[in-house]
This record gives structure tokens, sequence and C-alpha cells, in this order.
């Protein structure tokens, strides 16, 4: 299902310059972090393990564990501010997105439906938004308009991004509930779809006790 807040706008040169960085990413994925990834094969000189699979058939190019992202505290649209603490012990799906991005806005119903399948069970999904002053008046009607019940952080200078080498969105990290990032996905998914449920349900933090790694 794919929805709009709004009616198409002129393309200015900043929107100009964040679509040719989305583009330019999602042709060279890989490239994101300058941090270590599995790769089918490698799992301590094994065959790749059933968890590799899950990942690479969810999309989600998966990090070698002990891999953490950049501390930060950012406000939210109900005017509280957060940090990952916030959700420490959880599953977190953290969603670097904008209101003027087309590929955001279709995966935010499988974001939104993923949420809802999971929260109870100890996953969250945070959707930080880099549109630049976090503008209330265009933010608040799209979260409304989708019907989005998840957190929402506003990154209004996209310095958080910058820290987390975010080059272009949507960019989505699976964080493990003891922090480590699991993985990252560059690039709209189906987050409720069948290959992205079955990664969700080895990480939650009550799959085999704490997550599983």
């Amino acid at each position: 299902m794919r929805s709009s807040a709004s009616s198409p706008r002129p393309i200015g040169p900043r929107r100009s310059t964040w679509l040719k960085l989305t583009l330019a990413v999602v042709l060279l994925g890989g490239m994101l972090w300058a941090l270590p990834i599995r790769r089918a094969g490698e799992e301590g000189g094994h065959h790749a393990s059933p968890p590799l699979d899950r990942f690479e058939k969810a999309g989600v190019t998966e990090f070698k564990e002990g891999q953490r992202g950049p501390a930060f505290t950012l406000a939210t649209l109900d005017g509280s501010r957060v940090s990952p603490e916030t959700w420490n012990g959880k599953l977190a799906i953290l969603n670097f997105w904008a209101t003027w991005c087309q590929p955001c806005t279709d995966e935010m119903a499988s974001l939104e439906a993923l949420w809802q399948a999971y929260h109870t069970r100890g996953l969250v999904v945070i959707g930080a938004t880099v549109d630049r002053g976090a503008p209330r008046l265009l933010i608040d009607p799209y979260v409304k308009n989708l019907g989005l019940t998840f957190p929402i952080l506003l990154d209004s200078d996209s310095k958080t991004a910058g820290a987390w080498r975010v080059t272009g969105i949507p960019t989505t990290f699976v964080i493990r509930p003891g922090g480590e990032i699991a993985g990252v996905a560059v690039g709209p998914r189906d987050w409720n779809g069948r290959e992205m449920r079955a990664l969700v349900e080895t990480l939650l933090p009550d799959a085999h006790g704490h997550g599983s790694r």
C-alpha cells in the first residue's frame, strides 16, 4: 500500500541533492558504513549460518558483532527528548527519512504494520526525519495522513544522520536489544513481509532470552 502526504512539489536544490545522493547510495549500498560486515560463507571459517541467510533474504546487510552507532539525543513530535538508551533492551528499527522522499513514504505503511505486530514483544520502530528545520506544519499532517503511531524524532540539522554515516534516505538500522547494530537497509523495504518478519523473530528480546545472535 502506498500513500502520499501531499501533491508533488517542484524539486528545489536541496531536494535534488538528496535525491541524487539517495540514488547513489542505493547503487553503492555496500559502501554506506566503513564497518565490518558478514558475507555469505563467513562464520568463523564455517559455512554461512541460518541467521545470515535470513538477513540476506530480508535485504538487510548484516554487521559483524560489536558495532555500535554514535550516541545522540533528539526531540520528538510531542516535545520530549529521547536517546538510544530510551529503548535499551528492545529490538530497535531506526529509520532515517524525510517528507519529500517518495521511497520513504512507500515503506512507511510496512514500518507501521511491523510496529503494530511486534511492539508488545519488545520491538520499537523509530522514525528520524531529516527535514531541514523540522517544520511541524509539514511533519504533523504527514504523520497523521499516514496514520503513523511509532515515535518520530526530529533530526532538524541532519547531524545525527551524518554521525550515523547516512548519505541517502531511506536508510534503516536494525539494532539488537543490547545496543549493537545488527544490520542496515539502504533504500525502501517491505518491513512487514515474510522474510523481514522471519529475521525480526530471531532478534526480538524474547528470542532465546535476550535476542538471538
